[in-house]
């Protein structure tokens, strides 16, 4: 059996995003990225509409990290 391991890295962009789009990048539900960002409320701010500003996601992404195989766009 060959067992391949993809070392590609892909960047993600900092830009708006919804809560959905978010957990999509983290490969989690939609329930499961709320409880992880509800410590960090306070720091990240509340959200205009259905969007994270470019702002609140630059400090989602220092406060979880990076998604999983992702490098910060330049």
């Amino acid at each position: 059996m060959i067992i391949s391991m993809s070392t590609e890295r892909k960047t993600v962009e900092i830009k708006v995003y919804s809560i959905g789009e978010l957990a999509a990048l983290y490969e989690v539900s939609v329930r499961t990225m709320n409880r992880w960002l509800k410590p960090h409320l306070e720091k990240i701010g509340k959200r205009e509409g259905r969007f994270y500003s470019v702002k609140q996601v630059s400090i989602i992404f220092d406060q979880l990290g990076l998604p999983k195989d992702f490098d910060r766009a330049a």
